[in-house]
Order: C-alpha cells, then sequence, then structure tokens
C-alpha cells in the first residue's frame, strides 16, 4: 500500500452532489423520518442473532448426531454473515441508530465476527469509502499475489487460472481475522497512525485486540471442546464449516459490488490528484445488483445497493430501497452512471468473467 497523499477533485459545475443532497435531505424531511434505522432493523437484528447463535447453544445442549451438527454450523456461519451485513456494518457507520452508545454495541458485534473495531473502521470507513478502487490506496483490491482484481496489479502465471480458484479463497476471509489479518492490520495502521476519530492508545488498543482474540477462541473452541463429548478435530471442523459459509457470503457480496467490469479502477495524477469529485468517483467505481429481489436486499443488509451506500455511508441501509430512486433519477438527469445487474446471478457470471479477464497476460493483449 502507497502513503501517497490523495485529494478528489473539487470542480461540478453542474453541482451534482449538492443537487442530490438536497433532494435526500428533503425526502427523509418531507416524510418525517430519521436516517438512522428503525424497528425493521431492530427485528432483522434479533431474526439474524438468532439465526448466528441458537444453532450454537443447541449444539452445546442437545446430543446431536454429527451430520447434524455439521448442518447447524453451515446455519451458523449464514448468521454470522448476515449479523456482519445488517447488524456490525451499520453499527460501525453510525447509522443503526441516532443514539452513539447504540451504534457502538452494535458494531462492537464485529469482536463474535473474529474482527476488530479499530481495523474494521480503518480499513473499511477510512481507505475504502475514502478511496474506494484505487490501486494501493483502498486495500480490498489487495490479494497479495494470489488474486489479480485490477490491470494496475502484477500479473503472474497462476492468474489465468483465478477464475476457477478464487472462489475457494473468498470463504477464508473471515477466519484469516480470527487468525492473521487482524494483527497485520493493526501494526500497519497503528504505525501509519490512521484512525476513524481519535487515534486509540496504543497500548489500550493492542490489549483489546489481544482479551478479544482470547475470548473469541475460548468461545468457539475450547468451551465445545470442554462440553461436547467430540474429538478435537470435530470441533475445529466445526469452526472452519462456520467460518467458510460466512466467508463465501460476505466475499461474493463484496466483489460484486466493485470487482467488476462496470466498476472504474481509476489512477491519480502525478501530484496525487483524482479526476473526479468524491462523490462522482463513487458512482463510477461501484455496481448495484438484485435491487428489486426481496430476499437479497433483506439478507445483505442493502450492500446489493452500494451505489446508494457510498455516497451516503451514514443513513441506514433499510432506507436504499427509496433513496435508490432519487439517486438514479438524479445520476440519469446529469448524464453519470448508475451500474447495476438486475439480478444477483447476472452480477455473479459478471464477476468471474471479469476475474478470467484480469487472468489474461496482459503482455498477449498489448
Amino acid at each position: 500500500m502507497t502513503e501517497q497523499s490523495l485529494s478528489f477533485s473539487r470542480t461540478d459545475p453542474a453541482k451534482f452532489f449538492r443537487t442530490l443532497n438536497k433532494r435526500v435531505n428533503s425526502y427523509f424531511k418531507d416524510n418525517n423520518i430519521k436516517r438512522t434505522g428503525n424497528w425493521k432493523l431492530w427485528l432483522k437484528t434479533i431474526i439474524m442473532f438468532s439465526i448466528f447463535l441458537v444453532p450454537y447453544f443447541l449444539i452445546l445442549t442437545l446430543n446431536l448426531p454429527g451430520w447434524g451438527q455439521l448442518l447447524l454450523t453451515v446455519v451458523m456461519g449464514i448468521g454470522m454473515a448476515g449479523v456482519g451485513m445488517n447488524v456490525m456494518h451499520d453499527g460501525n457507520h453510525g447509522s443503526f441508530s441516532n443514539k452513539e452508545w447504540v451504534n457502538r454495541i452494535m458494531g462492537s458485534s464485529i469482536y463474535i465476527l473474529a474482527g476488530n473495531v479499530y481495523n474494521w473502521q480503518v480499513q473499511h470507513n477510512v481507505l475504502h469509502h475514502t478511496y474506494t478502487n484505487i490501486h494501493g490506496h483502498d486495500e480490498d483490491l489487495e490479494a497479495g499475489r494470489i488474486l489479480r482484481f485490477t490491470k494496475h496489479s502484477e500479473w503472474r502465471k497462476h492468474h489465468k487460472f483465478q477464475h476457477y480458484y478464487s472462489v475457494l479463497l473468498y470463504g477464508l476471509l473471515t477466519i484469516n481475522w480470527a487468525i492473521t489479518t487482524d494483527i497485520q492490520q493493526m501494526r500497519r495502521y497503528m504505525k501509519r497512525k490512521l484512525s476513524y476519530g481519535e487515534f486509540p492508545n496504543p497500548v489500550w488498543n493492542w490489549s483489546k485486540l489481544v482479551i478479544s482474540k482470547l475470548i473469541y477462541l475460548s468461545m468457539w473452541i475450547i468451551l465445545p471442546m470442554l462440553i461436547l463429548d467430540a474429538a478435537w478435530w470435530k470441533i475445529l471442523l466445526g469452526f472452519f464449516v462456520m467460518h467458510y459459509t460466512a466467508g463465501l457470503i460476505l466475499s461474493v457480496v463484496f466483489q460484486l459490488a466493485h470487482v467488476m467490469e462496470e466498476a472504474e479502477m481509476p489512477l491519480p495524477e502525478e501530484n496525487g490528484t483524482m479526476k473526479n469529485t468524491w462523490a462522482i468517483h463513487q458512482l463510477k467505481t461501484t455496481v448495484n445488483f438484485g435491487a428489486n429481489n426481496k430476499i437479497v436486499n433483506w439478507f445483505t443488509g442493502g450492500l446489493n445497493h452500494q451505489v446508494e451506500h457510498h455516497i451516503f455511508p451514514n443513513i441506514s441501509h433499510i432506507h436504499y430501497n427509496e433513496i435508490a430512486k432519487i439517486v438514479k433519477e438524479t445520476a440519469k438527469e446529469f448524464n453519470l452512471p448508475y451500474n447495476e445487474y438486475k439480478s444477483t446471478r447476472e452480477a455473479i457470471i459478471a464477476h468471474f468473467r471479469y476475474l478470467k479477464e484480469m487472468g489474461n497476460n496482459p503482455a498477449l493483449q498489448a
């Protein structure tokens, strides 16, 4: 990752964002509703935590056959992804509630998902939302040498197979949080003095990371080993299946929003200036999918409405369906792109088609 300072253009003669922001503000004012969550979000929170945690307690308390326990770990993975997309995400964006302490509690649910609040807020809120799809600045485009998400990344021979093996790696997202990613990120972010808000005390920040990891491993691995009459490898298998299920869901949802042919991946000028204003940059680097599918809308926490989320990250996802109409109409009015796929299936096919394209040797395409 580069530490080059970036700035977005301030030239917007058509006043796109000013117009859009005014219209969205009028929507909330005219309908007398808050920009944060409501009873629907609270109900969804209860449902998602139930899907995630009820199977865990059933495994610990009931004498279930092995296949039943394994099935429940899959359900836990689905619930884990649901909590992450619907509860933790809104909480750490400050959009779950108009009460800061509620947002902190909901955002802290990331600790039972194997993550860390500080790391997530820096990586997601600061780097990803500010520098969306900018190579060397948005860590969501970084996959080491294993995957190539952008033409700006170095090509390697194994990339020509990435549209096949990538899906196998996607499931490792959250288990990497639990084992290595958080430590690496915290070391990197603390060194660069990055933060979302006030910079934390280093000793306290590292202490929280270590303590939360110990509690996490105790809850999901040690406690089951003490309670269940099962071999240790079966406990670890269940833990892995839960994480793999969640990681696969989260990775695919994230990738459909930005690692697509329609999503631009622009580079800054030599002086660190981006061509477009921040809002227009968000329009050009994000993609929606399955916006009319009620199940996708409900389960993904509005992450299929990435255009709306990136322009208005502090608005709860439960409002995206309505403000999407405003964003789409305004973008069309200003002759700006509004990238979307009508179905999730079409978006998934397009994503892996894009991976195949990025896997081709660029020297042969010149």
